[in-house]
C-alpha cells in the first residue's frame, strides 16, 4: 500500500513579511492524520491533528477549528509551543487556463500530482503566531497544492511575484523540476507558469520543455522560442515535513524569502530580468 496525501499551500506576502500556511491530510496503512505547517522568514512550525478532524466539501477544507476557502482562511491553533489566531481574506484569484498537469492528469498511479489554484491574488487581514503579528494590507497571495503518495525524491521548486522597481506588480511565476518515476522508468518532469501582464506563458514537459541546466542551484528551461532561468543565490532554509508513502516522515527545506535571480526570454529578447530578496525556493538536489 502506497498511502496517500493531499496538501494545499497558501502563501501571503507583503513588502516586509512572508507567510506560508500548508494544511494537509495523510494516510499510511490504517493510520490517517492531519497537519498544518506554518513557514515564515524567521521559522517554521508544524502542528498535527487526528485524522477525523479533517473535513472537505466543495467550498471548504477544515482541520479542527481551522478553515480554508477560496475567499480566505481562518486559523485558531493553541497547542504547547504554538499559538496561531487570525483571518486572511483573498480576492481576485488568478486561476490557470487549464490544469498544470495537462494530459498527465489522466495518467494513473503517479507519485505526485501538482495543482495551481491562483497565480496571484490580493490578501488582507492579520494573523498572530506566538505573539508576533503578520499583517497583510493589499498584499499578494499564491495558492497551489499536491496530492499523491510521496514527494519526488529529487526536485526543485520556486515561486516569485514580479514587481517593478517602483513596486508595481506585473505578474508572478512558478517553476518545478522533478525526477518522476513512472512504471519502470524515470524522466525529468517540468511544469512552470509565467503570469505576465495578464497573459499565461506555460512551460511543461508535455509541451516540449527541456532542462538545459540543473546545477549550482540554477534551473534553465527552454521550450520552443521561450527560455526561463531561476537561480538561487542566498537561502534561509526552514525545515518542513513531507510525505513518503503517505507518512510525513521526510524532512525538506524551504526558503520562504530568499535572494534569487529570474530571467524570461522570448525569441532571444529579454522580457524581464531581475534579482529579488522575496523569492520562495526549495532545492532538493
Amino acid at each position: 500500500m502506497n498511502g496517500y496525501f493531499y496538501g494545499w499551500y497558501f502563501k501571503s506576502q507583503s513588502d516586509t513579511q512572508t507567510l506560508a500556511v500548508i494544511p494537509a491530510v495523510h494516510g499510511a496503512g490504517r493510520n490517517r492524520t492531519c497537519s498544518i505547517q506554518f513557514v515564515t522568514e524567521d521559522g517554521a512550525w508544524t502542528v498535527t491533528f487526528p485524522g477525523d478532524s479533517f473535513y472537505q466539501s466543495k467550498n471548504e477544507i477544515r482541520i479542527g477549528e481551522n478553515r480554508f476557502r477560496k475567499c480566505g482562511l481562518w486559523l485558531d491553533v493553541n497547542r504547547l509551543g504554538l499559538k496561531v489566531k487570525g483571518h486572511l481574506c483573498f480576492e481576485h484569484l488568478s486561476p490557470l487556463q487549464y490544469d498544470i498537469m495537462g494530459p498527465f492528469v489522466l495518467v494513473p498511479f503517479m507519485e505526485c500530482r501538482h495543482s495551481v489554484y491562483s497565480m496571484r491574488h490580493h490578501v488582507n487581514g492579520k494573523l498572530q503566531i506566538n505573539g508576533k503579528d503578520y499583517i497583510f494590507q493589499n498584499a499578494l497571495g499564491y495558492w497551489e497544492g499536491d496530492r499523491g503518495h510521496s514527494f519526488p525524491k529529487e526536485y526543485a521548486w520556486t515561486q516569485c511575484f514580479i514587481t517593478e522597481p517602483k513596486g508595481e506588480v506585473r505578474g508572478s511565476l512558478m517553476l518545478s523540476v522533478a525526477d518522476i518515476p513512472l512504471a519502470d522508468f524515470h524522466f525529468t518532469g517540468i511544469i512552470g507558469i509565467v503570469f505576465w501582464q495578464g497573459k499565461e506563458y506555460r512551460f511543461a514537459t508535455y509541451l516540449g520543455a527541456r532542462v538545459v541546466q540543473k546545477s549550482n542551484r540554477t534551473l534553465l528551461i527552454r521550450q520552443g522560442n521561450m527560455e526561463l532561468e531561476a537561480r538561487l543565490f542566498e537561502s534561509t532554509k526552514q525545515a518542513l515535513r513531507a510525505p513518503i508513502h503517505g507518512a510525513m516522515s521526510r524532512t525538506i527545506h524551504e526558503s520562504a524569502t530568499c535572494k534569487a535571480f529570474y530571467r524570461f526570454r522570448i525569441q532571444g529578447r529579454t522580457v524581464f530580468s531581475f534579482t529579488t530578496d522575496q523569492a520562495s525556493f526549495e532545492y532538493e538536489y
